[in-house]
Formats: structure tokens, sequence, C-alpha cells
């Protein structure tokens, strides 16, 4: 397997403090490898310095993009992938928790396996981890469910460092919803779907600090409901509705911020009377424990 570009894409929220260093590493480690690469930071929301801050490092192969209304983790990587040119596209959190080193590892993956979909796993035996124990069960217990609603035996679908080849994400990211929670699922889930078997796991180095890290915020009540009813939600749309096979006429509205159309969920051709009714009942509990 050949790699002609490499395209890295890194979602930034509210990284004033971080986001130049962070740069400065990821970049560091690309050139020292014998890639091509392009790295495209996605402002997602103008509410800090971050752009600013992203800005002061600047380098030929580094984008800085943003826009003005905070839209999820998830959205942030699909407008990033959706700018992204190269033959693998990879995305890796900002915050510097997890080594970029990874990057190499998940490609030199990629090669070995002619693989569709690379990801990094805290799970994996060659993995160094410095992670919360209840955030080990947690993981644990989602993997489980993931693995009972679609099929999927990743040991971890929620480190934010993973790789795709291009030609994947041309077939998917057409298809997606979830901008937030459990974009990671939605992807992986559609993929496997579509026919792409070949996803594998490889090991990552991660230290999280859940003091300062703004993923803390998933593993609160709120945000743990909120992650299962977007796993639901893409369960549902694609084992009750149909809603991600070839051909349905989904939804989109127009983001000018972003410049490009956007999946809402909704079909124009579901006529059931049952999953109308499903439906309805479903965005009522979704508001309730929202």
């Amino acid at each position: 397997m050949e790699i002609n570009l490499l395209s890295i894409i890194v979602p930034v929220y509210k990284a004033e403090k971080t986001i130049k260093k962070d740069l400065e590493i990821i970049y560091k480690t690309l050139k020292n490898t014998p890639y091509k690469f392009e790295i495209i930071a996605v402002i997602d929301g103008t509410i800090d310095k971050s752009f600013s801050e992203a800005k002061k490092f600047k380098k030929d192969e580094i984008q800085i993009l943003k826009y003005k209304t905070n839209k999820g983790k998830g959205q942030a990587v699909r407008y990033g992938m959706s700018k992204a040119k190269g033959d693998v596209i990879m995305f890796i959190d900002a915050g510097n928790e997890i080594n970029p080193q990874g990057i190499i590892m998940l490609l030199e993956h990629m090669k070995w396996y002619d693989a569709d979909i690379i990801v990094g796993s805290k799970s994996h035996p060659a993995s160094k981890v410095n992670y919360p124990l209840s955030r080990r069960i947690f993981s644990k217990g989602y993997y489980y469910f993931v693995k009972l609603l679609f099929g999927l035996r990743l040991r971890d679908t929620q480190t934010g460092l993973k790789a795709y080849k291009k030609p994947v994400l041309e077939k998917v990211l057409d298809k997606l919803v979830v901008k937030r929670f459990a974009f990671d699922i939605e992807i992986l889930a559609v993929a496997h779907m579509l026919g792409y078997k070949k996803i594998y796991d490889a090991p990552v180095q991660v230290n999280m600090n859940f003091s300062k890290t703004t993923i803390a915020g998933l593993f609160t009540n709120n945000g743990i409901w909120n992650f299962v009813k977007d796993t639901l939600a893409i369960w549902y749309r694609m084992k009750i509705l149909g809603y991600y096979n070839d051909g349905r006429k989904r939804v989109k509205n127009f983001d000018k911020e972003l410049q490009m159309e956007v999946n809402t969920g909704d079909m124009t051709n579901k006529k059931q009377i049952i999953i109308d009714g499903i439906n309805k009942i479903f965005h009522s509990i979704s508001k309730q424990k929202g």
C-alpha cells in the first residue's frame, strides 16, 4: 500500500493554551517520517483564542480552518475530512494526551493489513495508558454494547486517533448524522455495514488528565446518557429505518458557516406509519432526557 499524501485532521475546542504546542509536536513527528503530509486544524467555534494561537505556528503543510458556532467534535472532524486531499485521512485529538507517535503506529498497521480503517485502542495489549479505572469500566461496557448492536469487535472505539482510506470516507461521510458524541461509532458502523470489514486496532500511548481535558464532560451522567442516546439512534437509523442504505433520499440542510450540506437524520421516502410513530416517541424521550 502506497501513501502519496497523508492528511491529519485536528479538531480544536477551547484549546488556546495548548494548540500551538500541539501542532508543533504533530508537525515535528511527521517531519521525521517519509510521508508527504498536510495538517488541517479545525477550530470548532470561535469562543476563545484557539484560532489566533494556532495561526502562530506557520508552516506550508498546516491549514487552520474556523467557523463561529460550536458544532461538536464529529462535525469538526468531518468538515476537516471534506477538505483533506490525502490517500489516508486521520484525525487526532488536540491536547497532546495521545502521543502523536501513535500516528506512525497506525500507518504501519494500515500498510501491514492493507486495512480500510485502523483504530487507536487503549485496550490493545501493547498500549501504554494512564486512564482512571472508572473510565476503563465504562469503555469495557461500551465495547459489549457496540458489539451487540453493530457486530463490531473492536476493543476500544473512543480513542481520538483513527486512520481511514480515502475511498472509505468517500462512501461513508455523505450518510452521517451524528455531530457530537458517538460520531466515531457512526463512521465505523456505517463503513462495516457497507462492506468494509478490514477494520483493526493498534496500540497507543495515552496520558489522560481528566481535570483539564474537555472530554471529561462526556463522563458525567448527562454525558453518558448522550453517548448512549446517540448510539441507539445510529442503531435505529441503520436497523429500523435503513437510513444509511444506498438510494435513500436523505434530507439535508445547507450550513452557511460551513458552506456545505449536512444531514438532518430525516428521509423523504419513509412512509410507514409504524416507523413515523416510533420516530415521534424516540424524539420525545430524547428531549426529556437531554
